[in-house]
């Protein structure tokens, strides 16, 4: 299968919160964190409930209490895995925003990480 994914993605745990609307039109409200950060989305854990595909998700990183960062997202797959459900949201607005604010900084954070030091086995 090809890779549709464009650009580098970046593993960082930003902490998140997101809103939807479940099956029945009732608000959901889920915290977690991404696993991983895109130019265009992230995937993103959340330990209690997931949206299902197809859903609209308002997400706010809020690594910075002084300045969250909202977009909008559409999940695009699901990982159901009990000990670790995770789903991947792609951005349908706030592209500007993402970039600026979380996509850059996650480039920075992972670009100024000292590497693994030799293990002795």
């Amino acid at each position: 299968m090809q890779e549709r994914r464009g650009g580098s993605r970046y593993v960082v745990s930003f902490p998140i919160r997101a809103r939807w609307k479940d099956e029945n039109g009732a608000e959901v409200r889920e915290e977690g964190l991404t696993e991983n950060v895109g130019l265009m989305g992230t995937l993103a854990y959340f330990p209690r409930k997931l949206p299902n595909v197809g859903t609209k998700v308002e997400l706010t990183v809020i690594e910075n209490p002084d300045d969250e960062v909202t977009v909008s997202a559409e999940v695009i797959r699901l990982e159901r895995n009990a000990a670790h459900p995770q789903v991947a949201l792609n951005l349908v607005e706030g592209m500007r925003t993402w970039k600026k604010k979380v996509y850059d900084l996650a480039e920075s954070i992972v670009s100024n990480q000292e590497p693994d030091g030799d293990d002795d086995w």
